[in-house]
């Protein structure tokens, strides 16, 4: 079977429906209850493509369901139609999807039960969008289209959205020349099969979903939707259910490690493991390694802006602990056909750290809204970069390593200082496994406070800030140490560093 357009995002499903059309394309549900073959997904994407295209293309399509048959397969239909896509998530409050959906101009909504409720107070430029509910009004067999419709390179091929500091969600366009780059290289890099199963423990709004559900079709793999109470005993989950790549924030570490669960050897089935959203610690991904001996650890790295993932670094347990910086991994190279810069604090570029910028064909054409740009694209040389706001440091080896966001520097006392210093620091007491510091001020003009949270042990303040002083001069040293079981996670797994700073307002008074 050939793909009607070679670049298309949908070629990937339809490669993997002509090498595994009998196989799962994926399990959702309780004990993966709802699961459709990619025959059977195939069949009913064309359906819902023409249900959506029936009364008029719409400029774009949201989806509005849980992952599961109707997120699935809605993705693949708006793909199908020719229509931008734009998942909407089920998590997330009314208000914003319904600012997600004005930005993207969505006309029509692919829902569940409980989206369908949640789409009658959507309004996009004064009007209700369409509302299809194929799970429970099934569209006549009529409508089906005979194949997928032609798109163009440029072409949106979905729309994500960043948080936005106005408080506005940023709406990311990737077309299908983004995807079809970024793919083509995950195709060079990695060997996954007919034989693999996939997790997907990312929600629809977070492009590593997409990660997921196209590295796994192209290749006529499944992907499995991994509830939350798997993390109750994660190794059991993925015997259970044969997943061999395993991908997720590296939060998952923490929480798997938190049960008792993440012991040497518990982890035996996966060939790959691969981490994103989050830096990730060398001591995760040793604990990690030592339960999924038998695969290769990848930790990639990339905004939304840059298509899914922009670099990859592969973890060697001889070597790359001694290019860690603050504890945290490398984040390896930039993908092939794009260049990158490090920017100094005097804006000219420099070689060993700073800013990193990118450009190349995996970037995003620009913000939905043009407002929302903020000098995040650059030109310069006659070519647009994107400024990423991360600071990063090149390592002997020519790897590049993260610091931190570019806006977690903090200054105190005339010194600069990255706040995941702070972090690595104290994750050296002994009983700590994690640390996360956030600054605060006390009132409108109040000093800058530093307020670090720990997990593990509970220990004296006094014990903390000693092996703090090991490392740090005593001007960043916190003051405030506040012990949690775990950290907060957001609705994509991410420490919820928003919440730490409201935390730590409540621990020392009226803070900003």
């Amino acid at each position: 079977m050939t793909p009607e357009t070679p670049s298309a995002l949908y070629s990937r499903f339809r490669r993997g429906l002509s090498a595994n059309p009998d196989g799962a394309a994926f399990r959702a549900g309780n004990g993966g209850a709802e699961s459709l073959t990619y025959a059977e997904a195939d069949r009913l994407a064309l359906l819902w493509a023409g249900a959506l295209l029936r009364d008029g293309r719409p400029a774009a399509v949201g989806i509005l369901a849980a992952k599961g048959t109707v997120a699935y397969v809605g993705v693949l239909a708006g793909l199908y139609a020719g229509v931008p896509v734009v998942p909407l998530g089920t998590d997330l409050p009314v208000e914003r999807i319904g600012m997600m959906a004005e930005t993207a101009g969505v006309e029509a909504v692919i829902a569940d039960q409980w989206g369908a409720t949640a789409a009658r107070d959507l309004t996009v430029a004064g009007r209700t969008p369409r509302v299809l509910t194929p799970g429970i009004d099934p569209p006549a067999q009529a409508d089906a289209l005979d194949a997928p419709r032609p798109v163009a390179p440029s072409d949106v091929a979905y729309v994500l959205f960043t948080s936005g500091s106005t408080g506005r969600p940023k709406g990311v366009p990737i077309t299908h020349a983004n995807t079809d780059h970024y793919f083509r290289f995950l195709d060079t890099r990695y060997d996954f099969t007919p034989g693999d199963v996939f997790s997907q423990t990312f929600d629809l709004t977070f492009d590593c979903a997409m990660f997921d559900l196209f590295c796994a079709w192209g290749a006529g793999a499944t992907v499995v939707a991994v509830p939350m109470t798997a993390y109750r005993d994660l190794p059991a989950f993925i015997a259970e259910q044969g997943i061999t790549v395993w991908f997720s924030t590296p939060s998952a570490i923490g929480l798997t490690r938190h049960t008792g669960r993440l012991t040497p050897g518990s982890l035996p089935g996966l060939r790959w493991s691969l981490f994103a959203g989050e830096a990730l610690k060398e001591a995760d991904a040793t604990d990690w390694l030592r339960a999924a001996s038998s695969s290769t650890l990848e930790n990639l790295y990339g905004p939304t802006e840059m298509t899914i993932t922009i670099t990859a670094y592969r973890w060697d347990p001889a070597t790359t602990p001694g290019i860690c910086v603050n504890g945290l991994s490398p984040i390896g190279e930039v993908n092939d056909g794009h260049d990158h810069l490090l920017i100094g604090e005097d804006g000219r570029p420099a070689e060993q750290e700073g800013e990193l910028w990118i450009s190349g064909p995996q970037l995003t054409p620009g913000y939905l809204d043009p407002r929302d740009a903020g000098g995040r694209f650059v030109h310069r040389d006659g070519r647009t970069w994107y400024n990423t706001g991360d600071r990063v440091r090149r390592a002997r080896t020519g790897d590049l390593v993260y610091l931190g966001r570019a806006d977690s520097q903090v200054q105190i006392q005339g010194r600069r200082v990255e706040l995941t210093e702070i972090d690595h620091a104290l994750r050296a007491t002994p009983g700590v496994t994690d640390a996360a510091t956030v600054a605060v001020t006390q009132g409108e003009e109040g000093p800058l406070r530093l307020v670090a949270f720990y997990t593990g042990a509970p220990a004296r303040p006094a014990d903390l800030a000693a092996q703090a002083g090991r490392t740090l001069p005593a001007g960043l040293i916190p003051r405030t140490y506040v012990h949690l079981d775990g950290f907060p996670l957001n609705h994509n797994r991410k420490v919820d560093r928003a919440r730490l700073r409201t935390i730590a307002g409540e621990h020392i008074g009226d803070a900003r």
